[in-house]
């Protein structure tokens, strides 16, 4: 039995350096092993953010050329989705979902796809005069990045991070051009300049490299400064004190490894970005090019846990973007508008579509390039990748097009290929919610809701 310890106890050493301890049976005068355990503060330390990332490209795709064949886990990935095939086991594909709040109120088809896709409730009436339908406004409340970003955007520099690549970023932006919206008739502007993203998100990281070369020099780890207080220590501790003890030093030891990376205290993958040579974004034929540089952007913004929600919006809706970088010719809208007996329009809309696939991979890869905790940054990461439509010549709303990259730290059971009967897209929403702590049972019109989309966990 050793002698009781204060629960104000500390491991001290030298220069005033002192670390507290977690709760152990010792500080109630007992000492008995009672098996293995984690202490409060070291499970604190070790866990990691989970992070959203909400993917969107335009006009719809080739319904059968993107839908999947075979069985919910032993599936090959179809001609649009191929790209995606390094990263299979990590994906959940979802078919047979619908849009339903798009096929109501006021707007064209392209306007209420956009701008419920995220928010999962009608437009408002207003000022937009589309193909059909009554003039609509911007859409009637919250998207559910912003409703995450809400809950869990308070412990980062910025809330959420809004990402576009030819974009419409004017004051006369429409419904058309805007996905994401802090609530009712309250968009949010994505930035598709990556160099004013750039300034805004890294521009205070620059340092003079002599400071922090000193600074570096300076830094030892507090571990190394209390080890012969922690030796006396344990000596006066039984077995299950030892483990928790031990484990709240792990803890506290994985955070330095973490920061010894910079001078700030940013983790070791948290670096400054190189743009290199800067080009003119809103040229059509660099949209490759500017879509690499804000998914480079974007990944860095998590690996520097600057942000946990972010948003990338390729072009808009009734996008015009012309694909020449996979031999395409013809603006993507004009396009999607050919019937399915155009067999030459059909294939350049799978090579428009799969390129897409392309990027989403790209995205996945870097995030897995990150390390964090015992992972990557990818592990902790769900990205969601939709469309305003389902078939472009069809202006419909289902099957939508729905692809979720990642398990958001093990809450999705990825590797699988989910079909649906009309479900509604809301409900895979309230899931995105649910997974992210956040206790609800819908998420925008309730009318659309009939609870979690079930069998994604």
């Amino acid at each position: 039995m050793s002698r009781r310890i204060s629960r104000r106890s500390l491991l001290r050493g030298a220069g005033g350096i002192a670390i507290g301890l977690p709760f152990l049976e010792a500080m109630m005068g007992c000492s008995r092993s009672k098996g293995p355990s984690t202490s409060t503060s070291a499970r604190a330390a070790m866990d990691t953010p989970k992070r959203l990332v909400l993917f969107f490209s335009p006009n719809g795709t080739v319904v059968n050329r993107w839908r999947p064949a075979g069985s919910e886990t032993g599936f090959t990935l179809s001609d649009i989705l191929a790209p995606l095939e390094p990263h299979q086991r990590d994906l959940l594909i979802l078919d047979g979902m619908v849009n339903a709040p798009a096929g109501y109120g006021p707007g064209d088809d392209h306007e209420r796809g956009i701008g419920c896709l995220w928010t999962g409730k009608e437009l408002q009436p207003g000022p937009f005069q589309g193909g059909a339908g009554d003039p609509s406004g911007f859409a009637d409340g919250i998207s559910v990045d912003q409703e995450i970003a809400n809950r869990i955007g308070g412990s980062s520099r910025f809330k959420s991070l809004e990402f576009g690549v030819q974009t419409n970023d004017s004051a006369g932006a429409t419904v058309w051009d805007r996905m994401c919206y802090a609530g009712p008739n309250q968009p949010l502007p994505p930035t598709s300049n990556p160099y004013a993203a750039f300034d805004r998100i890294f521009g205070d990281m620059s340092a003079d490299s002599g400071q922090l070369a000193r600074r570096m020099a300076q830094r030892r780890s507090v571990l190394d400064a209390v080890t012969d207080d922690y030796s006396q220590l344990a000596q006066r501790l039984g077995a299950s004190d030892r483990r928790k003890l031990e484990a709240h030093l792990t803890a506290i030891r994985e955070v330095e490894l973490r920061l010894a990376g910079s001078d700030s205290g940013r983790p070791p993958a948290c670096q400054r970005p190189d743009l290199g040579v800067p080009i003119d974004h809103t040229l059509n034929d660099n949209f490759p090019a500017v879509g690499r540089l804000q998914m480079d952007l974007l990944a860095m913004a998590f690996a520097c846990d600057l942000t946990r929600v972010a948003s990338l919006q390729w072009s808009s809706s009734v996008s015009g973007t012309v694909h020449s970088w996979v031999g395409v010719n013809r603006d993507h809208h004009g396009l999607s508008h050919e019937s399915d007996g155009n067999a030459d329009a059909q294939e350049q809309l799978v090579r428009i579509n799969r390129w897409y696939a392309e990027q989403l991979a790209y995205l996945i890869a870097k995030l897995k390039q990150i390390p964090e905790g015992q992972g990557t940054a990818f592990d902790n990461t769900v990205i969601v990748w939709s469309n305003e439509l389902a078939k472009g010549n069809e202006h419909s709303h289902a099957p939508l097009p729905l692809v979720l990259a990642g398990s958001a730290g093990g809450v999705f059971r990825t590797g699988r290929f989910l079909t649906y009967d009309y479900a509604y897209h809301n409900d895979l929403l309230i899931a995105l919610l649910n997974a992210f702590g956040i206790n609800a049972a819908t998420f925008g019109n309730p009318s659309w809701c009939r609870g979690p989309l079930p069998n994604l966990s």
